[in-house]
């Protein structure tokens, strides 16, 4: 089977733009820090994926049904509601992390926080680099 039409693929819009529209001064430092941690942990820069998510790295997936396709290694989004955090490598290992994080909600991937003082930032950033690691291991690295 060729590629899937996945909706979230990259696009040429610039993550500045994407980080300095956030109009909730809170809110911008909060994703500027996390930009800065998930540089620093990927050793990538970011791109835009779709309107408003910021991805570091791109993976190559296949799955046995033959869907394939590539996808973000890591990245965050800022939703009405919450900052979105993507844990592609799956949450469910993440639980040690988890318990130690903070208040939060979950989606299949997704960690949703309200705000960087709600949680621990240490915690945060050792889960974002062991599931980074993992996808590195698991799939094949594109970028």
């Amino acid at each position: 089977m060729a590629n899937a039409n996945n909706k979230t693929v990259p696009t040429q819009l610039k993550v500045q733009d994407y980080l300095n529209a956030i109009e909730d001064p809170q809110r911008k430092v909060d994703c500027i820090r996390i930009h800065d941690m998930m540089k620093e942990i990927t050793g990538r820069e970011p791109k835009m994926w779709g309107t408003s998510i910021v991805g570091f790295g791109t993976y190559h997936y296949k799955y046995e049904s033959g869907r394939e396709g590539n996808m973000l290694m890591t990245g965050f989004s800022n939703r009405k509601q919450s900052i979105t955090l993507y844990i592609l490598g799956g949450l469910k290992k993440r639980e040690a992390f988890l318990s130690k994080l903070g208040p939060y909600k979950t989606g299949k991937s997704c960690l949703y926080i309200k705000r960087l003082s709600d949680i621990d930032i240490n915690v945060l950033a050792e889960m974002i680099k062991e599931d980074f690691d993992h996808v590195q291991k698991k799939y094949e690295v594109i970028d």
